[in-house]
C-alpha cells in the first residue's frame, strides 16, 4: 500500500504541476494576444463551469473501467494541449478558450475517477492520510508552478509552456499503469442505480456525506465571494502595492501544505465531520482576521485559510469514499464536486458586485455564514463522529476484508 501512496502523491505533483502552470499562462496569453483582461478573465471561467455538470459526467465512471478510462482523458488531455501549438495570433485566440474547458471537463472526469480509484487501492485506514498528502502536493506545485510557467512563457513563449503541461498528463498515464489494484469486481448496477439524480440522492440522503460536503462547498464559495473584497482591503484600506497580494497567496499555499500534512492524523482520530467543521471554522477565523487593520494580521489570517479550506475539501472527499457504495463512486465523487465547487461560479461574479459596499462587509458576511453552517453542523459532530462511524462504517469495496484503492 505505500508504493501506491507513494504514486498517487507523485501523480498529484505531476497534474498539480501542469493544471497550474497552464492556468496562469491561458490568462496572459490571451491577454498579450487580445488586449482585453475581461477575455483573460474569461480562461478561468472555462475552467470552473464544466463542474456544473459533474453529476452527468460522473455517471460516465461508474458503468466503465475506471482507470482505462481516467488514463484516457489524460492522453485526450496531453493531445488537446498539443492544438495549443497551432496559435499564432488573435485570430486563433478560440483555441485556448477550447482548451480551457477540456481543462475543465478533465478535471471534473479525474477527480472523481480518481476519488473512486482510491479505495481499491488503499486501505480505509490510510484514505484520509494519502488524500491530505495529495492536498499537501497539489498545494506545494501552486505555490512553485505559476512561477515558472510565466517565467517560461517569458523566455520562449506559450508554445513552450503548451508543450511542458502536455508531458505532465502522458506522465501522469504512465504512473497510473503501475499502481496496484484490488482484483474485486465492480458491482453491477441495477436500473435502479443508472439515474443521474443517484449521485445527488446518496449526498443529500446520508449526513455522513451530506454534513462534509456541505461544510466544504459554504467555505469554497465564500473563498470566491471574498476574493475581490481582499484585493480591496490589501489596496484600499492597507494602502499596500499589489505585489503583496502574491506574498498573501504564497503564505495561503504554505498553510495549505501544512493543513494537508496534518489532515489525515485528524480524520483518523476524529472523523471526517469534526475536521470539515474545524476548517470551516478556522476559515472563519482567518476571514475575521484579514478585517483587522494591520497587514501582519492579513498574513496570518492567509495562512489560516489555507489550513482551514484544505481540511473542509480533505473531509469531504474522505467522507465520499468510505460512505458510498462502489458502483456509485464515480457519480456521487461527481456530484460531489459540483455541490463543492459549483457555487464559485455564483459567488466570484456576486462577490465582486459587493465589494461596492467596501472592503469588509463581504468578509463580514462570509465570517457569518460559514460560522452558520458550523453551528448547524456541530449538532451532528457526536452522532458523527468516531461511534457513529465504527458501527456503521463501510469501505468501498464489497468485500470487507480487501483493502481499498487510491486515485490522484
Amino acid at each position: 500500500m505505500r508504493r501506491n501512496a507513494g504514486l498517487f502523491v507523485a501523480i498529484s505533483l505531476l497534474s498539480g504541476f501542469g493544471s497550474s502552470a497552464m492556468a496562469l499562462v491561458s490568462g496572459i496569453w490571451i491577454l498579450d494576444l487580445s488586449g482585453s483582461t475581461g477575455l483573460a478573465a474569461l480562461a478561468g471561467l472555462c475552467v470552473y463551469a464544466p463542474v456544473l455538470a459533474g453529476p452527468w459526467l460522473g455517471g460516465l465512471l461508474d458503468p466503465a473501467s475506471r482507470r482505462p478510462l481516467v488514463i484516457a482523458v489524460n492522453l485526450v488531455l496531453a493531445g488537446a494541449l498539443l492544438a495549443l501549438l497551432a496559435v499564432r495570433g488573435p485570430g486563433q485566440t478560440w483555441i485556448i478558450f477550447a482548451v480551457s474547458c477540456a481543462y475543465g471537463v478533465s478535471y471534473v472526469l479525474i477527480d472523481a475517477g480518481e476519488t473512486a480509484l482510491l479505495p481499491s487501492a488503499l486501505s480505509a485506514a490510510e484514505l484520509g492520510a494519502v488524500n491530505g498528502w495529495r492536498s499537501s502536493a497539489q498545494e506545494g506545485m501552486k505555490l512553485v508552478a505559476p512561477l515558472a510557467g510565466a517565467g517560461l512563457y517569458g523566455w520562449q513563449g506559450g508554445h513552450a509552456v503548451a508543450v511542458l503541461s502536455a508531458v505532465m498528463p502522458i506522465l501522469v498515464a504512465v504512473l497510473y499503469l503501475a499502481v496496484r489494484l484490488n482484483r474485486t469486481p465492480p458491482e453491477r448496477l441495477t436500473r435502479r442505480d443508472r439515474g443521474l439524480r443517484d449521485g445527488l440522492s446518496v449526498v443529500a440522503g446520508q449526513r455522513s456525506i451530506r454534513v462534509p460536503v456541505l461544510l466544504a462547498g459554504v467555505s469554497i464559495a465564500m473563498s470566491g465571494f471574498v476574493t475581490a473584497a481582499l484585493y480591496t482591503i490589501v489596496v484600499t484600506d492597507l494602502r499596500l502595492p499589489t505585489t503583496f497580494l502574491g506574498l498573501l497567496a504564497s503564505a495561503q499555499g504554505a498553510g495549505s501544505v501544512l493543513g494537508g500534512i496534518v489532515v489525515g492524523r485528524l480524520l483518523t482520530r476524529r472523523g471526517p465531520v469534526p475536521v470539515g467543521l474545524a476548517g470551516t471554522v478556522l476559515f472563519a477565523v482567518s476571514c475575521l482576521a484579514r478585517c483587522l487593520p494591520w497587514w501582519q494580521a492579513t498574513v496570518a489570517g492567509a495562512v489560516v485559510a489555507g489550513v482551514g479550506l484544505p481540511w473542509t475539501l480533505v473531509a469531504a472527499v474522505t467522507a465520499v469514499q468510505t460512505h458510498t457504495p462502489t458502483a456509485l463512486l464515480g457519480r456521487v465523487a461527481a456530484t460531489a464536486n459540483t455541490a463543492m465547487f459549483g457555487p464559485l461560479v455564483l459567488t466570484i461574479p456576486l462577490g465582486s458586485v459587493a465589494v461596492h459596499l467596501g472592503g469588509r462587509p463581504p468578509v463580514i458576511a462570509a465570517t457569518a455564514l460559514c460560522l452558520t453552517a458550523a453551528a448547524a453542523a456541530a449538532r451532528d459532530r457526536w452522532p458523527l463522529g468516531n461511534t457513529t462511524r465504527r458501527r456503521h462504517h463501510r469501505p468501498a469495496t464489497s468485500d470487507h476484508h480487501r483493502q481499498p484503492s487510491p486515485t490522484r
